[in-house]
């Protein structure tokens, strides 16, 4: 590595500290509304249907879906701190909105631009870990990365809930989100560095391409989007995967907060519940870091089958503490595969378009946000919430056997996958 770009996490702490502190502010963004909104929408609003109710998520998880795509494309051409400052000021108006919304198709407005920053701001500081980091502690990094986030996002979920419990579900909880956003700005536009040389001088080494063919470093944006998608099919399984998993975080963030609250719990008990599950997320900086050692596919396989299984478990057990309990063994499920799915997608990228690809894959990732808010708010207007319980905890079960049969370890030292080169893509 050229002098003044040394990878590692110990040689760049600084910034890698400061990156940290931007995806908890993601999560901090995120979980303010996981326990307020879907309440906001019974009783501030008197939605009655569970799929108008979550198509806040819907409206989040399209925009978020897209941006994660195209802001991995702006940063590979313009750098990601720029894209990423763009990401903090996007979500300046969401607290106004919810503070001042006079009806429910104003909040799903709002979550467009919760979409924004979410896919902007999560991409940005993601991509500037890995890069910092370097190829031996990519799992790590992707793990600190969603460890930190998703702590954020279960911070601001049970912060957001004892606020609304202590005052009202609005204005309260959201002068805090405003407190958030203010100083995530700060930090990006006055302490953030740059980390596209990074990117640069990696590529730059004799095995920086080691990854895939030299004459792959400049694939055409159309020519990735269809390797990451369906042109290779290990990174067709991690895709689908990502996809499914995204049910489970819908069903935390929609159904969750209304199947508790109909048993009888109050605000700050569902902020619990809710912050659990994601609190367990915490667990990747293991879990990255497991997928370094012993490869991506056995945390992924297993971490599946958990999920489902905390998810249906849900079922069959009543009381404030089991349901936190079985919200935890969902949260440690995905704290298994979550990040090692980002891995896969990370060891098949060339240097120079890592940050795309990466984009691509969390576009089908997310785009689960919006599929599963459809499927699950259908399921639970035409059957009922338990059933949306089953059908995401199925959901799960098939793609973990996906996973088993269709994924091969990508994992630069000991891996079998064998990334197609451009002509065979062709083909």
């Amino acid at each position: 590595m050229s002098s003044g770009y040394t990878q590692g996490i110990r040689a760049n702490w600084t910034q890698f500290l400061l990156q940290v502190l931007t995806v908890f502010a993601v999560g901090l963004t995120m979980g303010s509304q996981r326990t307020v909104v879907p309440v906001m929408g019974e009783e501030t609003f008197g939605i009655t249907s569970f799929l108008v109710i979550g198509s806040f998520v819907v409206s989040f998880g399209i925009v978020k879906a897209v941006l994660n795509l195209y802001s991995g494309k702006w940063a590979d051409a313009y750098g990601r701190k720029p894209i990423l400052i763009l990401g903090w000021v996007s979500a300046l108006p969401i607290p106004f909105i919810l503070i001042f919304a006079p009806s429910w198709e104003w909040i799903v407005a709002g979550n467009l631009l919760l979409g924004v920053n979410q896919g902007v701001a999560w991409s940005m500081s993601m991509i500037s870990k890995i890069e910092l980091a370097g190829p031996g502690q990519r799992g790590l990094a992707a793990g600190i990365d969603e460890a930190f986030g998703y702590t954020g996002v279960a911070v601001g979920a049970w912060l957001t809930g004892v606020i609304a419990a202590a005052y009202s579900l609005r204005p309260e909880p959201f002068y805090f989100l405003l407190l958030v956003l203010i100083v995530a700005m700060l930090i990006a536009i006055f302490f953030i560095e740059e980390t596209l040389p990074y990117a640069k001088a990696e590529a730059a080494q004799p095995d920086g391409g080691d990854e895939q063919p030299s004459d792959d470093a400049d694939l055409p944006f159309a020519e990735i989007v269809k390797q990451a998608t369906y042109g290779d099919r290990t990174l067709f399984t991690a895709a689908q995967a990502g996809h499914v998993e995204n049910f489970v975080d819908t069903l935390v963030w929609i159904a969750f907060p209304l199947f508790l609250f109909a048993q009888g719990l109050d605000t700050a008990q569902i902020g619990v519940v809710v912050g659990v599950h994601s609190a367990a997320y915490f667990l990747q900086v293991y879990t990255g870091r497991l997928g370094d050692q012993i490869g991506r596919k056995p945390p992924i396989v297993v971490g599946f089958f958990l999920a489902g299984g905390g998810i249906l478990g849900m079922m069959f057990v009543e009381g404030y503490l089991a349901w936190a309990v079985m919200s935890g063994i969902a949260g440690v499920g995905m704290a298994l595969h979550y990040p090692n799915l980002i891995s896969v997608a990370s060891d098949a990228a060339h240097p120079l378009w890592r940050s795309t690809g990466l984009g691509v894959y969390r576009l089908w990732r997310d785009l689960g946000y919006a599929v599963g808010a459809i499927l699950i708010g259908l399921t639970m207007d035409l059957l009922y919430i338990e059933a949306a319980f089953y059908g995401t905890a199925i959901a799960m079960f098939i793609s973990g056997g996906l996973v088993v049969l269709l994924l091969e370890e990508t994992h630069p030292e000991f891996g079998t996958h064998e990334r197609p080169s451009l002509s065979q893509a062709d083909d």
